[in-house]
């Protein structure tokens, strides 16, 4: 380099050029390279120092760094073709398995420079789709800049859609079984990209299958397949066929002797039906009761068949369920209310017998007030009282008293009153040995309305007189390990009836009179001192 310099400096440029290419003959380092091409251009030989540049970029050293400078060369001396060229020819060179930003963005503001926007948005987005996302930040950047100097809306939502993607994108590799970030993902490309994205998207996310069987970590992975068979009905308007291999992919995914998604068997019969194909819908339903009978699936099978009015495929959707699952009183009250709106009285009443009669119910009260509900619509006053002695046989609850009670009052008949009392009067020697005292007081409570409304001054006392008496106790409290935990204060009734409670009763009395006592004499002890006082006055 010295030698080249001092050889310049005595003005022998041939000389020095000479030594110049001697040099380069070894092929130095890129820097001796710069020098050379420099000292040319110092004495305006543009045509030499490009010849080097090629010697340099295609020989030596092919870096990205030397073909920007190359271009920023050629560009600098207005040679804006050659320097879009030597741009070209660098995409060329490094292909699609070297890519580098820098290259791409030195390229992209080139063109911004030339106004060629198209063209720089081109170049931002072929990158931006083959570069590692984790290696292009400074691309995204520049595009951003770009967009909203020169860019419409509808640029600018792009490079964001871009940004979001590239997130969930990271996010799903990170954790492929993470359900909701495909969520969002999917609910992004559904609303920027074209249908062939979308389904992509799709089948990679229901790929990623719960490694456990086990329901709980299958319920946000079954809404992947719900919706994109929905995207393929709805959305992409694609033929029948497409949704109908999703819903069929996904039934033959699930494990159905461990668990099922009774809600995949029910949309995959609704979309049968929107297409019009009745008997695959039928056979869907069929498959899933036989294959994993559970409520919802009878339910929604037995629903489907009355909209249709098909009513002796009710029946029989009904006596199956039965049979799976005889303690839910709830589908024998509705198989009994459809015979009943069919008019078939004796089938409703002989239903009811046959679930009363069952040895485990799961609301067996809802039951007994549906059936008895159904005897009153009849008007069957007999068999109704049959029902509420039949019932009465089986729980002694005040609640059941009462409503037998108002029941023999809303018959409206010249002994209902009696009836009603008799109720009453039945009720209350039956709950004498109950525990439960505040049930006792309502059935008094609701006897005392009924006398107020209905009864004579007599029966009006006599109420009056069974009433209890209110009183504020206290108790010791334990905690778990046995140690002292205070005292609570309760209350507790006492009823004149209870022949053990009259003691009780009378001590209450004469403590109530005892203090009555003292409350008169405290106010004939301040009565004299105030006669007085009026006197001197």
């Amino acid at each position: 380099y010295k030698y080249t310099y001092m050889e310049e400096m005595l003005g022998n440029v041939a000389g020095s050029r000479q030594v110049f290419e001697r040099w380069m003959e070894w092929q130095p380092e890129e820097q001796a390279w710069h020098s050379y091409i420099n000292f040319e251009l110092r004495y305006k030989e543009v045509d030499r120092a490009r010849t080097i540049y090629e010697t340099l970029l295609v020989i030596v050293h092919p870096d990205v760094k030397n073909w920007i400078k190359y271009a920023r060369f050629e560009e600098k001396h207005s040679y804006f073709a050659h320097a879009r060229k030597v741009y070209e020819r660098a995409v060329e060179f490094f292909g699609e398995e070297h890519m580098n930003e820098h290259l791409y963005v030195a390229f992209a503001k080139f063109e911004e420079n030339q106004k060629e926007f198209e063209r720089v948005r081109v170049i931002y987005k072929y990158a931006l789709d083959r570069i590692p996302k984790q290696d292009a930040q400074n691309l995204f950047k520049n595009y951003t800049i770009f967009e909203k100097k020169f860019g419409d809306r509808r640029g600018i939502e792009d490079i964001i859609v871009s940004k979001r993607r590239f997130q969930y994108e990271e996010e799903v590799k990170a954790n492929p079984h993470n359900y909701d970030a495909w969520f969002d993902y999917l609910r992004l490309v559904e609303s920027d990209a074209d249908a062939e994205t979308v389904r992509e998207v799709y089948e990679r996310a229901i790929a990623n299958v719960p490694p456990i069987q086990e329901k709980r970590h299958w319920k946000r992975y079954i809404y992947l397949w719900i919706n994109y068979a929905l995207y393929e009905e709805l959305e992409a308007k694609a033929s029948c066929k497409s949704s109908r291999q999703v819903y069929q992919a996904c039934i033959e995914l699930l494990p159905h002797k461990k668990f099922t998604f009774a809600k995949i068997w029910l949309l995959y019969a609704q979309f049968e039906i929107r297409q019009k194909n009745l008997p695959l819908a039928r056979r869907a339903l069929g498959t899933s009761i036989g294959k994993c009978p559970k409520n919802k699936l009878f339910k929604g099978y037995i629903e489907l068949e009355l909209q249709l009015r098909e009513f002796d495929r009710c029946r029989k959707l009904y006596e199956k369920f039965l049979e799976f699952a005889p303690e839910n009183c709830t589908s024998w009250i509705k198989f009994a209310e459809l015979e009943t709106i069919l008019g078939d009285i004796d089938r409703a009443r002989a239903i009811y017998e046959l679930a009363i009669g069952q040895p485990r119910l799961d609301m067996p009260e809802v039951l007994w007030k549906s059936y008895i509900d159904f005897e009153i619509e009849q008007e069957e006053y007999e068999k109704t009282r049959n029902l509420y002695r039949r019932l009465l046989q089986r729980t002694q609850h005040v609640k059941v008293w009462i409503s037998f009670a108002q029941f023999e009052l809303s018959a409206r008949r010249e002994e209902s009153l009696s009836r009603c009392r008799q109720i009453y009067e039945e009720a209350n020697k039956a709950m004498r040995n109950c525990e439960e005292k505040e049930e006792r007081v309502m059935l008094l409570e609701s006897w005392r309305n009924f006398e107020e409304e209905f009864g004579t001054d007599t029966t009006k006392e006599r109420i009056d007189k069974l009433m209890p008496e209110k009183i504020k106790k206290r108790r010791k409290l334990q905690a778990e390990d046995g140690s002292d935990a205070g005292w609570e204060e309760y209350y507790d009734y006492i009823f004149p009836e209870d022949t053990a409670n009259q003691p009780n009763l009378k001590l209450l009395a004469m403590a109530k009179l005892w203090k009555k006592q003292q409350q008169e004499s405290e106010a004939a002890e301040v009565d004299p001192d105030k006669d007085i006082d009026e006197s001197q006055s």
